[in-house]
């Protein structure tokens, strides 16, 4: 799936410390990769990587929250010695839902420093090099909550808006040096973070991923970018990309509504 002449001998992943992040540690394992971990929680960190080295790879963990100013600072000197052939950015979860005129205006750039600001340093600070020996690859994971803006959520909607178009224009720039750029589109998936953030997965009817199968998905799809769906959601991306906005924004409004627990003042 993954050859690590390609995409090796190093792989980033920021995120990595559980759910599709975890997964992504462990398949690249399997292919043969050694890892740098990136996560905020030193704990989970910690499990996944021991689990992982068992798989006889190397890793190092970095506990860092992406948001600190000095956090690329971070990376950059704990990567300075290695060949990073594959970022996997895998770290864009939700930090904060409110409604955006009276929420907090600090706690909303966060979720724009995670998503966008944090992102485009990576991608930058490994990307350059890939360049240089024309080859590599930078695996985004993005999110159906960037194909719509959302009640509550109108910040994390309109980054992964941004996500997407930036994956497209690198894509584009990064094609002549044969480094593979993709946007990895994800939906409800069961994950710690969507568990913790209380999300309904017994709705009748309704697409939730597993972790192992959406990282196993992206991972053969990453020379196939710019933009690929986590499968079960693609007619749903073909829904929310219609052209009705306000009917599409109002019917998307009433199951969000189901999934979501009410929100907090």
């Amino acid at each position: 799936m993954i050859d690590p002449s390609r995409y090796g001998p190093w792989a980033v992943i920021a995120g990595g410390s559980e759910g599709v992040g975890a997964s992504f540690a462990h398949q690249l394992a399997d292919a043969g990769l050694n890892l740098v971990l990136l996560a905020r929680k030193p704990g989970p960190l910690e499990e996944t990587a021991e689990a992982v080295r068992a798989k006889g790879v190397e890793v190092r963990t970095l506990a860092v929250d992406l948001v600190d100013p000095d956090s690329v600072k971070r990376i950059q000197e704990a990567t300075s010695d290695l060949e990073v052939g594959l970022l996997v950015y895998n770290a864009g979860a939700n930090t904060y839902g409110h409604e955006f005129v009276t929420g907090d205006l600090d706690r909303f750039r966060n979720v724009v420093d995670l998503n966008i600001t944090a992102q485009m340093a990576l991608v930058q600070l490994f990307g350059a090099p890939m360049k240089e020996r024309r080859r590599g690859g930078l695996l985004l994971v993005g999110s159906l909550a960037g194909f719509m803006g959302a009640s509550q959520i109108s910040v994390y909607a309109a980054v992964k808006s941004f996500c997407r178009v930036f994956a497209e224009g690198l894509w584009l720039e990064m094609a002549d040096y044969d480094v593979d750029v993709l946007e990895f589109i994800l939906g409800v998936t069961r994950t710690p973070a969507m568990e913790r953030a209380g999300l309904n997965f017994d709705i009748p009817g309704m697409q939730v991923s597993e972790p192992d199968d959406v990282a196993r998905q992206a991972l053969s799809q990453l020379s196939e970018g710019p933009v690929q769906i986590a499968a079960g959601n693609e007619r749903l991306v073909e829904i929310r990309s219609g052209h009705d906005r306000s009917a599409l924004l109002r019917a998307a409004l009433e199951k969000t509504r189901n999934l979501l627990p009410p929100p907090s003042e």
